[in-house]
């Protein structure tokens, strides 16, 4: 079970957030986001994948991101086509394709995207394109069709581990590679509550997910 830690902003924050030495910590190159950023990524361990966060941006764009700050994969979390994704996945770099759930969902949307994407993250459908800090229901996943691994997101904080700990113990979730954490993890917009995030982590431990 992976963690990742979307949202990141600050630069002393980031460098807190990497003691944990969660999987992934994600970057988002979206303007009209809160957790914009527009700064330069300390050093941090090889360890971590650094992903950058897109919303219909364009290849130049992306590529242009992916090469200043060393970006191991994208996430993209607009209608972006199959045809970006696969010009993306040429870059050689980890292609994540976000799809937004309520209470249903059309999973036929996902065959395009099959051969040209690494893994899907499945968020909350809401007013914006991410953070919306609600969960989704979960329950929709049991009709799940395809054999590519994911990441769970939308609204998952401290509150939430219990039903994740059910979750991750049911025959749907096999699939699920990792968690996508967010803004129940912050005091503030991309500051990111270290305390919270590391009992969070001990907690999937304790149960045997390996974090």
């Amino acid at each position: 079970m992976k963690l990742k830690v979307c949202g990141m902003k600050l630069e002393h924050n980031i460098q807190d957030v990497a003691v944990l030495q969660p999987s992934y910590m994600g970057f988002i190159f979206y303007e009209k986001s809160s957790r914009y950023f527009n700064g330069n990524i300390p050093e941090i361990s090889e360890n971590i994948k650094k992903i950058g966060v897109f919303v219909n941006a364009t290849f130049d764009f992306i590529r242009g991101k992916v090469e200043k700050h060393d970006l191991q994969g994208v996430q993209l979390h607009g209608n972006e086509s199959p045809e970006l994704c696969q010009r993306l996945k040429d870059l050689d770099i980890i292609v994540i394709k976000v799809f937004s759930i309520k209470n249903q969902f059309d999973f036929k949307v996902l065959e395009p995207y099959e051969e040209v994407c690494d893994l899907y993250l499945f968020d909350t459908k809401g007013k914006e394109p991410g953070g919306n800090g609600y969960v989704f229901n979960w329950n929709v996943l049991k009709k799940y069709p395809s054999a590519k691994p994911y990441f769970l997101s939308g609204g998952l904080g401290p509150k939430e581990i219990d039903a994740i700990l059910l979750f991750l113990k049911r025959p749907e979730s096999h699939l699920c590679f990792g968690l996508d954490l967010n803004s129940k993890f912050e005091t503030a917009a991309g500051l990111k509550d270290v305390s919270k995030l590391k009992a969070f982590k001990q907690q999937l431990l304790a149960n045997n997910y390996e974090a």
